[in-house]
């Protein structure tokens, strides 16, 4: 079922009525709508674009999921796509959910494949900053597009947390190798999929603040001026955090690297010490006669020449630190 909102010089006027008579409302030039549709079938978008005669190859971009976030310019109205991130912590999966909008002079279309998309926090943007109203179209598209930016930072930061845990986890004195190797590849599947919905946003916003378009009043520019700063420092913030899950799993290969030589170092040494007894003992097992043949001051004096060796071989390997 659509949801929609009607606009008259900045005051909240009509809430959910039918799709049908969004025409009647735009007819009178000093109000503003909104319609909201959640998985549409193409009878409705055909229908709403009669309504508000929209461009067919806009239509049908929106009746399709998978479109990459953008902006397109038709002679009567724009197409926005953009796409809201959510990131569960529990989990660390990371989803995203699609919004199409048409951008007429005195109409906003929202168009979304899913439930995902949380339009209720949106709707509340609106009714935080009421007195906006007044600018017309863009103040509802700044809502929107806010929205979006702020889901985006959202996630990248807990993106960022959990990076920093995986820091701790990289240096634990008990290696956890394949846990530390399975949550970096996580991880950098969720920043490739975050990066997708938000380095795009940059054109889009821009694009919005072009004085040709004539879309954003000069007293919105500010606040999209703010949005786009945001977009700026969430692509800056994703791209960083990339590198850095890269430089982890280096840097775990490093560390496992110089465990292994450590552990190598270790077995050479008490292989060092052990052939000490194995060299004597098999000399003297020799069929041959050696000093101290058949007596007991023989085995003693082996004895004695294994352990004093085996000990000064000990401490000297324990001095180089390879013990």
């Amino acid at each position: 079922m659509a949801r929609t909102r009607a606009y008259r010089h900045g005051e909240l006027i009509d809430e959910d009525f039918p799709v049908d008579r969004v025409s009647d409302y735009v007819a009178d030039p000093s109000c503003l709508v909104w319609v909201d549709l959640c998985a549409p079938d193409h009878a409705e978008l055909d229908r709403l674009g009669d309504e508000l005669q929209l461009h067919s190859l806009a239509l049908e971009d929106a009746g399709k999921e998978g479109q990459r976030p953008k902006l397109d310019r038709y002679e009567t109205h724009l197409f926005v796509t953009a796409y809201e991130a959510q990131l569960d912590a529990g989990s660390g999966r990371l989803t995203t959910h699609e919004v199409d909008a048409f951008v007429t002079r005195q109409a906003l279309v929202t168009v979304r494949s899913t439930e995902g998309f949380d339009m209720d926090a949106v709707v509340r943007r609106w009714d935080e900053s009421a007195d906006l109203a007044k600018f017309g179209v863009a103040f509802l598209v700044h809502g929107l597009l806010d929205h979006v930016v702020d889901s985006h930072f959202l996630a990248v930061q807990i993106l960022d947390d959990e990076i920093e845990d995986l820091e701790d986890l990289l240096f634990d004195e008990h290696p956890r190798d394949v846990e530390v190797q399975r949550r970096s590849f996580t991880l950098r599947k969720n920043l490739v999929l975050l990066r997708r919905a938000v380095v795009p946003m940059r054109e889009v916003v821009n694009s919005l603040l072009r004085r040709d378009l004539d879309i954003v009043a000069p007293d919105l520019v500010p606040f999209y001026q703010d949005v786009y700063d945001h977009v700026l420092r969430a692509t800056e913030w994703t791209e960083s955090l990339r590198d850095l899950v890269s430089t982890i799993l280096e840097t775990n290969v490093t560390i496992q690297g110089n465990r292994l030589n450590g552990i190598m170092k270790k077995v050479t040494s008490w292989a060092a010490i052990i052939a000490v007894p194995t060299a004597i003992t098999g000399y003297y097992g020799q069929n041959i006669p050696y000093p101290g043949y058949g007596q007991a001051s023989g085995f003693w004096g082996s004895s004695t020449v294994i352990g004093v060796m085996s000990v000064g071989l000990y401490i000297t390997l324990r001095r180089r630190g390879w013990l």
